[in-house]
């Protein structure tokens, strides 16, 4: 008798089973464990984190378009490193151009790679 029960309870709808939940609190006051209602804090405190926008950014350069010497120029003058270091980072492409800057300052250079064909991607 108490399988039949078990099997009729794990094969009950998500709606039957808030309807039994319903039913098990009004008729005989029984609610849920504490760790039912731990388990839909945490999610919540997620969910709330994944909203929160982020605030530090790295530039990574994916791809130099069709004027890869002005795109190591720029790399060149962004970075402050000389010109072989600056055309090793546009020739192994994807590659970190700059690291941890605000999102104002990111947002600018990569408008500014954009402007001259390159595609940037912001992490």
């Amino acid at each position: 008798m108490i399988e039949k029960i078990a099997e009729q309870l794990v094969n009950l709808t998500v709606k039957q089973v808030n309807e039994l939940a319903t039913i098990l609190k009004k008729e005989y006051g029984i609610e849920p464990a504490p760790s039912v209602q731990i388990e839909n804090t945490l999610s919540k405190k997620e969910k709330t984190y994944e909203k929160e926008e982020k605030s530090v950014f790295n530039i990574i350069l994916k791809s130099s378009g069709n004027s890869k010497l002005s795109v190591v120029k720029l790399v060149k003058e962004i970075t402050g490193k000389g010109l072989k270091e600056s055309k090793d980072l546009v020739d192994n492409i994807p590659s970190v151009i700059k690291e941890s800057i605000n999102k104002k300052e990111a947002e600018d250079l990569k408008n500014k790679f954009e402007e001259i064909g390159a595609e940037i991607e912001l992490k």
